[in-house]
């Protein structure tokens, strides 16, 4: 393999169905560079793409290579034995794959999780608990290391056995968001940080709907928690319908305009799923069922049992009952609750802050709800 030669394609920026031309034309990297422009203008090469395959990028390349040369840093091409077989069934796979971690993740039975950068707390919560769960049955969760959904996705997947993958749409000489660097670095020790834009590439908006199709690529299927109708985590739904994968989406209340991405989804065919059994019964046809470890809803699941009647009157008083009744599973500030009970407001205050405490309750920007 000419690596060298091969980074400098890769900075030459061409579109993929330019690179294709190339790709099927000539039988290496080095051949192209050595290809008159005429024959590059027979490859559909406009006079800007072949100027650009003129440059030398000696000192782009070099960066590259240095950054090739750090522990568990790496590259695939679609050549590359552990390249990702299931990426390559997709329309314009990406040419190389730079990595940081353990490529093995890669091709590991994947589901792609996404959703909102702004999620309520029980959302997130709910991210948290469908990763960890399908982690622990054996499903590498794959997204996007944005915040939000994304986030809490990679969250709960390294508290299970099966790792995660991030894919970014930046070189990965950083990290972005910074706020994200040390969940990074975590990935990268149980998983594998994954970006088809060279060394030294910064992120921009036109980038993150490419990155989407290589989450959902990636994935036997992609799972939407909390998305708003023009969330990008329906491109990558999208994406997951137009390369054949499954796409799955978790209701919630009609009062929610991030629950509205969701039931648009679930209108036009995406599986309604309320377990993590509801997932794993359908993808566990899909890949190497050695892998997975199919089991029962009442193992795979987060628990959705009503705290209330999973608990005696002798372990919840009746008064706390009470009050999670009326708060239902819809965000409610103190003064509604105030409206709804026969209890004042410090007495409601002190209940809510024991009900936190014990992981009944989420609050987020005032507002109480319940845990599923």
């Amino acid at each position: 393999m000419d690596l060298p030669h091969r980074l400098r394609l890769l900075r030459c920026n061409l579109p993929q169905d330019s690179l294709n031309s190339l790709l099927e034309r000539f039988a290496s990297s080095r051949a192209m560079f050595d290809a008159s422009s005429s024959q590059l203008a027979d490859c559909g090469l406009n006079p800007q793409q072949i100027e650009r395959m003129g440059q030398s990028y000696e000192a782009e390349i070099e960066r590259d290579l240095a950054w090739l040369e750090k522990p568990n840093h790496g590259i695939l091409f679609q050549d590359s034995d552990s390249y990702p077989p299931q990426l390559l069934q997709i329309d314009n796979p990406p040419f190389a794959l730079f990595y940081i971690g353990d490529a093995d993740y890669l091709s590991q039975p994947q589901l792609a999780m996404v959703g909102s950068r702004t999620p309520t707390a029980s959302g997130k919560k709910t991210a948290e608990d469908f990763a960890e769960h399908l982690s622990q049955a054996g499903i590498t969760i794959t997204s996007g290391l944005a915040y939000g959904i994304d986030t809490a996705s990679h969250e709960g997947a390294l508290r299970g056995i099966a790792g995660s993958v991030a894919v970014v749409a930046n070189g990965l000489h950083t990290i972005y968001p910074k706020a994200n660097t040390a969940l990074a670095q975590r990935i990268s020790q149980n998983g594998c940080i994954v970006s088809e834009c060279p060394i030294g590439s910064d992120a921009h908006r036109g980038m993150f709907p490419q990155r989407n199709r290589i989450i959902s690529g990636l994935s036997v299927g992609t799972l939407v928690v909390e998305a708003a109708l023009k969330s990008g985590s329906l491109i990558t739904s999208r994406h997951a319908m137009e390369q054949g994968r499954e796409v799955f989406a978790i209701p919630g209340s009609i009062h929610n305009p991030l629950a509205k991405g969701c039931h648009r989804l679930i209108k036009s065919g995406a599986k309604l799923v309320e377990s993590a059994a509801d997932i794993l019964e359908e993808v566990f046809p899909l890949v190497n069922s050695s892998s997975i470890r199919h089991t029962s809803a009442a193992e795979s699941a987060p628990d959705t049992t009503d705290p209330v009647e999973s608990r005696t009157h002798t372990e919840l008083d009746p008064a706390y009952q009470t009050l999670l009744k009326h708060m239902e599973f819809e965000p409610v500030a103190i003064d509604e609750l105030v409206e709804r009970s026969n209890l004042n407001v410090s007495e409601i205050a002190s209940m809510l802050l024991i009900l936190e405490l014990q992981g009944q309750v989420i609050s987020q920007n005032g507002l109480y709800s319940r845990t599923s």
